[in-house]
């Protein structure tokens, strides 16, 4: 899948785990105990968002991508 939305990558001191979110998708995070295991459990989770909105017959935002550019 081609990741289009932008990714808030860090790492959490509290669960000891890098955190992954994705503003454009309300809801929308993952985590993993690597960088690549973070980013590759986003890559899940959004497909999976996006799926269960169309389901659900919700709008899925179209990618815009860096938030701050404004």
């Amino acid at each position: 899948m081609l990741i289009r939305y932008e990714l808030i990558i860090y790492w959490s001191e509290a669960d000891d785990t890098f955190i992954v979110e994705v503003p454009e998708l309300p809801g929308c995070k993952s985590d993993g105990q690597t960088y690549q295991e973070a980013v590759a459990n986003a890559e899940v989770i959004i497909q999976e968002w996006i799926d269960t909105a169309k389901e659900l017959g919700r709008a899925v935002p179209e990618p815009e991508g860096r938030l701050l550019s404004a």
